[in-house]
């Protein structure tokens, strides 16, 4: 049998993911950490290991945004735990108010395996680019940051898109580190 794909969520599935955002955010105002999941009494295809990434806004304002780069549990457990840190343990936010939860738009991003892209140069690697398709994981000896795909909303050319990347990683906007490596992964929106 060929393993499930993400891409094969159903509305109930994609419906009870942005449920379970939700609640654990509710919860998690009320008792400060994320609703734990009863992983058995969901389908197959929501246990599977999944990484995601929850991304909160108010307002089209970003709000909060928690996640992994690395599947390491049910994606149904992965979306509680990063909807909560998303809501209250984003160190560039203060905690969501009671006033806000009702107006969060809660935006879920199923990452697939990141895969290392291969260039010669800056040029090389900005050809290679698929604007609003790509999310982006930026490393060197010491830096290390991801764009995911949504932010080609807000920073549609490659070069620009590049450069911010650069610069939440740490490094210059003209920094070209010996080294650099970047890898590529895509994401199922909710």
């Amino acid at each position: 049998m060929a393993p499930m794909q993400f891409t094969d969520l159903t509305e109930t599935e994609k419906n009870m993911l942005q449920d379970t955002a939700r609640k654990s955010i509710a919860y998690g105002q009320q008792y400060q950490h994320a609703l734990a999941v009863d992983v058995e009494k969901y389908s197959e295809l929501l246990q599977t290991t999944g990484a995601s990434f929850v991304t909160l806004n108010i307002n089209n304002q970003l709000r909060g945004c928690i996640g992994t780069l690395q599947a390491h549990q049910a994606l149904i457990a992965d979306v509680s735990e990063h909807a909560f840190s998303a809501a209250f343990k984003d160190p560039r936010f203060p905690p969501v108010t009671e006033n806000e939860l009702s107006k969060l738009d809660i935006h879920i991003s199923i990452l697939t395996p990141a895969e290392p892209m291969s260039f010669k140069s800056e040029t090389d690697l900005l050809a290679q680019l698929q604007p609003g398709v790509d999310g982006l994981i930026l490393e060197d000896d010491f830096h290390k940051a991801t764009f995911l795909p949504s932010v080609w909303e807000q920073l549609p050319e490659a070069e620009d898109f590049l450069n911010h990347l650069k610069q939440k990683a740490g490094l210059g906007m003209h920094d070209w580190p010996q080294g650099i490596r970047i890898s590529r992964y895509m994401t199922i929106s909710i």
